[in-house]
């Protein structure tokens, strides 16, 4: 549940070299900007977790780097981002895992906001591409894809 304060960034296990109130300040930048102002929570956890969570919410039996998961009620909903999946991804690129972790969660709001990239006909690529820029964020996760 969203706090007073608007967007929440939790840690199953916050690591020792990650600046939680940057990530923290994010996700109320995205909050502000990208989602007008509809707080929505961000779940940090391992792969494990997010392997369960994909198989009892999606039927998909592995672990996987994002997940967003609609509101109901009026809210915006919910994210759990993989920290293992998030830390390869960032090696795999050349950037630091908080960036990666950025990247994941401007993904998953644009799900929450209703996009698709599978069904869409390239509108999620192209906001996420946007969105990007204005945020000063390396190459997102359709862009990968694609390449």
């Amino acid at each position: 549940m969203s706090s007073p304060e608007g967007s929440t960034v939790t840690f199953r296990r916050v690591p020792p070299d990650f600046r939680r109130r940057a990530l923290e300040r994010f996700a109320r930048k995205l909050e502000r900007e990208v989602a007008r102002g509809r707080p929505f929570d961000c779940l940090i956890a391992g792969d494990a977790e997010l392997r369960r969570l994909n198989r009892d919410f999606r039927g998909e039996d592995y672990a996987t780097d994002v997940l967003s998961f609609p509101g109901i009620d009026g809210r915006l909903g919910d994210l759990a981002i993989s920290l293992a999946r998030a830390r390869a991804q960032a090696r795999e690129f050349g950037h630091e895992t908080e960036q990666e972790i950025r990247i994941l969660m401007l993904h998953g709001l644009l799900h929450l906001l209703g996009m698709d990239h599978e069904s869409d006909g390239g509108g999620m690529a192209r906001a996420e591409k946007r969105w990007r820029a204005r945020l000063g964020l390396p190459t997102g996760l359709i862009e990968r894809v694609r390449a």
